[in-house]
């Protein structure tokens, strides 16, 4: 994910009569499913329309889950960057105990849907037991407020794996996406400052829990150290290939080697704005949100205020009948692309879902079977499919699990 104002015209719930869908296949019903990036809003399970055991706005609910065959997923426990004080680490960390209390909510009010996974073989238990699977992610670890130990109270709720950044650097390591006007070196410069002490501890402690290191948002340099740092492989749970996009949140052919080298896997990411190079369309939706907040009379657009208003649901059917989405055929030429480049064991799949992700004919997760469906058009293999689907996910997590269990310090 890279900006979490959504502009992204699913999210206007229909609204927008140019993002038409394509039919959705059958799922396969044997091929197990994963998804490795799914936002949660603040309010999740708190607010109705957040309520996902019935027809909520949200692009993953149980519902669209189980049309879609889509077996689990890893729920996002995201933080906005913000200041490196006292301050500002204690509100991060009350805003990613709201995340993960709403996530205790959802599985404690529908045990007979989902259930948490915290190992592979959890994951395949819910399968054949008919059960949907619920992970959790860190996407930044901004909200354990520079407090390590936070990470094994994280663990212990059933967080498995550990962004080490977002947009802006923090205490961990440079972003992708540093904040200039804060004053942070510009990405790849030689003031980049890679990953830090800190985050060699963070990255050691992870290790030693056995949770997977997730290195999408992080800067090139940032990469490699990650994984000179880790006895783990590392993997990318949300990242496409500048190769085709060439933006900082993209890896590069070199990281992408690297990577797989290291037996890791990148997870290609549907979020538009990586997938289809479209500056007309960034321009037109920044240019509509700023007028929308001048006619609210407010300093900038809040998606949380402004986002349901009639002028955003017009505005955004305008933009996309002048500058249409990316597709699904444009998502999967990254999967070729990296497929091509690394190996089939070394990609995955991955929607950023309710935070940014949607491409035509992968909207939600109701339409997951569509992903399948252009992958075999293409010629992947059914063991293919299954790699690409969770299989090389799977591996690289019982990796982490298993360095675990030889390393120093485990638990």
């Amino acid at each position: 994910m890279n900006i979490r104002i959504g502009v992204a015209c699913a999210a206007l719930a229909g609204a927008l009569a140019g993002c038409a869908q394509q039919p959705v296949q059958t799922a396969a019903p044997d091929l197990l499913t994963l998804d490795t990036h799914v936002d949660i809003p603040l309010d999740y399970m708190r607010e109705p329309r957040y309520d996902v055991g019935g027809d909520s706005v949200l692009k993953v609910d149980l519902g669209k889950m189980e049309r879609g065959g889509l077996d689990g997923a890893f729920f996002i426990v995201y933080v906005g960057q913000g200041p490196l004080t006292e301050a500002g680490y204690a509100d991060a960390v009350a805003q990613a105990e709201r995340k993960y209390s709403a996530i205790a909510l959802m599985l404690d009010k529908y045990p007979d849907r989902i259930r948490l996974a915290t190992t592979p073989a959890q994951i395949r238990d819910n399968q054949a037991s008919g059960l949907l699977s619920a992970m959790i992610g860190i996407e930044n670890p901004y909200s354990l407020g520079h407090d390590l130990s936070r990470l094994d109270t994280a663990h212990a709720r059933g967080a498995r794996y550990v962004g080490l950044t977002h947009v802006g650097n923090n205490s961990v390591c440079s972003s992708a996406n540093p904040d200039a006007e804060a004053g942070e070196p510009a990405h790849n410069s030689a003031q980049d400052p890679g990953m830090s002490e800190f985050g060699r501890a963070l990255v050691a402690r992870a290790n030693a829990l056995g949770m997977m290191v997730d290195v999408s948002h992080a800067s090139d340099k940032c990469v490699l150290d990650a994984i000179a740092a880790s006895r783990a492989p590392v993997f990318a749970s949300h990242s496409s290939a500048r190769g085709l996009v060439d933006v900082p949140r993209n890896l590069p052919d070199d990281l992408l080697r690297a990577i797989a080298d290291d037996d890791g896997v990148v997870q290609a990411v549907a979020y538009y704005e990586f997938v289809k190079h479209d500056p007309a369309r960034q321009a037109a939706e920044e240019a509509l949100k700023q007028e929308i907040a001048r006619q609210s009379g407010a300093e900038e657009f809040d998606w949380d205020v402004h986002g349901e208003l009639p002028a955003l649901t017009a505005g955004m059917a305008r933009i996309q009948r002048e500058h249409p989405l990316a597709t699904l055929q444009e998502y999967v030429d990254h999967i070729d692309y990296m497929v091509d480049l690394i190996g089939i064991d070394h990609v995955g799949i991955a929607s950023d879902f309710d935070g940014g992700g949607e491409v035509t004919g992968w909207m939600d997760a109701s339409e997951s079977p569509n992903v399948t469906a252009e992958l075999r058009r293409r010629g992947y293999s059914d063991a293919d499919i299954a790699k690409l689907w969770g299989g090389n996910l799977m591996r690289v997590w019982q990796a982490a699990g298993d360095a675990a269990g030889s390393g120093a310090g485990a638990p």
